[in-house]
């Protein structure tokens, strides 16, 4: 694995990756805020072809707009994150997509689950991402346009736009190749 803004702190330990965010970190391009940032931390693999990428996420969550999950990544203008973002005091269910200008959306657990299971798919020119609070029971949280035949960066992203940093926890991450198309 390798690191895009590798954090000041971080630890590998019996394959779960433990990080305490740095300050003022985000991944971003203009809409709305009108700023571009490329600078939060992401530890990658390259992945070609169809995949399917997981991982088990546990933050302590406490500013605005701390967020942990996953990446996929062809460079700072196309790429995807998804996972937990913290806004208005509630974990959000996250997902941006960008080609050039950034999207997002996002979905409340009113409820903040102690952690989350992210599963990604890719498959032919898509991205399907999936979401769960108990490791079994996945919901769709939105599915993506993303250039076909590209190898990606795919791995665990977090950040830290407005606050001082967050201890976040990543376990179980996997990815496997996709033989037959659904």
């Amino acid at each position: 694995m390798n690191w895009l803004n590798e954090p000041t702190h971080w630890s590998f330990n019996d394959g779960s990756l433990h990080v305490l965010t740095d300050a003022s970190t985000d991944f971003w391009q203009i809409t709305h805020y009108g700023f571009a940032r490329d600078n939060g931390h992401f530890c990658y693999g390259v992945q070609a072809g169809d995949f399917e990428a997981g991982v088990c996420i546990t933050g302590q969550y406490r500013s605005r707009y701390d967020q942990a999950g996953l990446m996929v990544r062809v460079d700072a203008q196309h790429w995807i994150k998804t996972g937990i973002e913290y806004v208005d005091k509630i974990q959000q269910a996250s997902a941006v997509v960008t080609r050039t200008f950034s999207d997002w959306s996002v979905r409340p657990y009113q409820l903040a689950p102690e952690r989350i299971w992210l599963k990604l798919t890719r498959q032919r020119d898509f991205v399907e991402i999936n979401i769960s609070t108990d490791g079994q029971t996945f919901d769709l949280l939105r599915l993506a346009y993303f250039p076909p035949d590209i190898p990606l960066q795919v791995g665990p992203m977090c950040a830290s736009p407005d606050g001082t940093g967050f201890e976040v926890l990543f376990t179980n991450f996997y990815t496997k190749p996709l033989l037959n198309h659904e």
